[in-house]
């Protein structure tokens, strides 16, 4: 797929431009996503927008009538996997991310894991278990649901017993699990806004690895939480290189706007795509906004630049 024009500019002027932002969600990121939307609605009025919130509980929500862009920040189920453009698209209503297709497949683990593959992304090794079946790979393992983000259906398996529970919490999402080698490394992650790869960042859990609780302790006070570094404390030619494999990552997806990519690093320097996330955080913890803010991209000028690229990718009367 022939990439469109990704100049960015800081002249798209947002006074007085009514946006809507669409955030909540039926899924289990609900209460990120509210987050996440309270910071972009605070960022786009300090840029003059005329903003109105919008809580997504299903298909049937409203956007007020002369909205120009929706901004989209409903995480995971229903708001990063297809359905909630095509339903925009259907109401002629312009929005921020990518579109249908883009969504569709980075969402699903299995599918965007068959794409690095045949694209030659580094990625671990998986296999799909169906119809109650067991794991032929050998332990330790990562037991994944397809569909899930923020870590929500990944379970680390070392032991059978382990293994058991992985199995049984995992099937609450689905019939169908991805089951990858387990990999050791650093937790990397690496925001592209078009074709820009931000600085690295490495995450560091202060208990088991980088799950729900871990991302987002203001919604669990027990929980140990993580510390992040950026730029991520890395040599030159290893930056690039994991820079260079989150932007093929986000490129084998066919991704225009911006996303997330989370990656593994092993201790041989060899990096190895997780995923791709193609509405990723942006509370006040999130990893996009400090990697932003690395580069010296207020979280402001980073919203705007997502409605800019959003709007040259699809462009529509105003």
């Amino acid at each position: 797929m022939a990439m469109k024009n990704r100049t960015i500019s800081m002249s798209f002027d947002l006074t007085n431009i009514p946006v809507a932002v669409l955030m909540g969600g039926p899924g289990s990121e609900r209460n990120v996503s509210q987050k996440s939307g309270e910071g972009v609605v605070e960022a786009l009025r300090s840029l003059g927008a005329i903003v109105t919130p919008v809580d997504v509980t299903g298909a049937d929500f409203a956007v007020p009538a002369g909205t120009r862009v929706a901004f989209n920040v409903v995480h995971g189920t229903f708001g990063e996997d297809g359905q909630i453009q095509r339903i925009l698209e259907s109401r002629g209503i312009a929005y921020t991310g990518e579109g249908v297709r883009g969504s569709e497949l980075a969402i699903d683990k299995i599918a965007s894991k068959q794409r690095f593959v045949e694209r030659g992304v580094p990625t671990a090794k998986s296999e799909i278990i169906r119809n109650g079946a067991k794991p032929t790979l050998a332990m330790p393992l990562v037991i994944k649901a397809p569909r899930e983000g923020s870590s929500v259906g990944v379970f680390i398996v070392r032991t059978q017993a382990e293994l058991d529970d992985a199995l049984a919490q995992g099937r609450k999402f689905g019939d169908e699990l991805l089951v990858e080698e387990f990999i050791a490394g650093k937790e990397l992650t690496v925001g592209v806004v078009g074709d820009l790869a931000l600085p690295v960042v490495e995450i560091r859990a202060k208990k088991d690895f980088y799950n729900f609780d871990n991302k987002y302790p203001f919604l669990n006070p027990n929980a140990a939480g993580a510390d992040h570094f950026c730029p991520a404390p890395l040599d030159a030619a290893i930056t690039k290189l994991v820079q260079d494999t989150a932007l093929a990552a986000h490129r084998a997806l066919g991704l225009e706007i911006y996303s997330r990519v989370d990656i593994l690093l092993t201790d041989a320097c060899l990096p190895s795509v997780l995923e791709v996330n193609t509405i990723p955080g942006m509370t006040p913890v999130s990893l996009l906004p400090e990697a932003a803010k690395a580069m010296g991209l207020s979280y402001a000028e980073l919203c705007r630049r997502i409605i800019e690229l959003s709007l040259a990718a699809r462009p529509t009367d105003p």
